[in-house]
């Protein structure tokens, strides 16, 4: 298979996942859907939190570190690793979480699509496209959630230093 073939297939394949709204663009003159680049997902994320209902990631500057706190009906967790962008409009942070049975490595990835100002939006390889970033941003656009205050990082280093002292005790030490 060429290519192009490829790549024909990957602009079908995403013209069949988006909104309505975003499928019917070349019918109503609109653009067709173009992947974020790696600098655009960098200026959206870079030195953010994004708050969940249950916590949130801090995507840093420095290193692309990642760190994220979640506090799920009383079942605490964190996550420490990296956050990485590419040019195929791919968010992906990689990191390892703990909580109080242990420890396991994950990888969450997000696509993003714009047609004109508006972004969408959808969680990798198989989550509903939906609308990130509205071209005028609207008050519950997800694009919102992103704050520059770093509301995880405390949260995260608490809950590690009291698993590791949980750790010790068992152990005996």
């Amino acid at each position: 298979m060429s290519i192009g073939s490829r790549l024909y297939g990957a602009a079908l394949a995403l013209s069949l996942c988006l909104p309505v709204a975003a499928q019917g663009a070349e019918v109503v003159g609109e653009k067709a859907p173009t992947p974020l680049s790696a600098y655009e997902l960098y200026r959206i994320y870079g030195d953010k939190t994004w708050t969940w209902d249950t916590g949130g990631g801090r995507f840093f500057d420095e290193g692309r570190r990642f760190v994220a706190w979640t506090d799920n009906k009383g079942k605490q967790s964190f996550a420490e690793g990296r956050w990485v962008v590419d040019d195929l409009g791919q968010l992906c942070m990689r990191a390892t979480w703990t909580n109080a049975e242990g420890a396991a490595r994950a990888s969450t990835c997000f696509g993003h699509r714009k047609i004109g100002n508006t972004i969408y939006q959808r969680r990798q390889p198989d989550g509903n496209w939906y609308v990130f970033r509205h071209a005028s941003v609207r008050g519950d656009d997800e694009f919102r959630k992103l704050v520059p205050m770093d509301t995880v990082s405390a949260k995260a280093h608490d809950l590690k230093q009291f698993l590791l002292s949980q750790e010790v005790a068992r152990k005996g030490g």
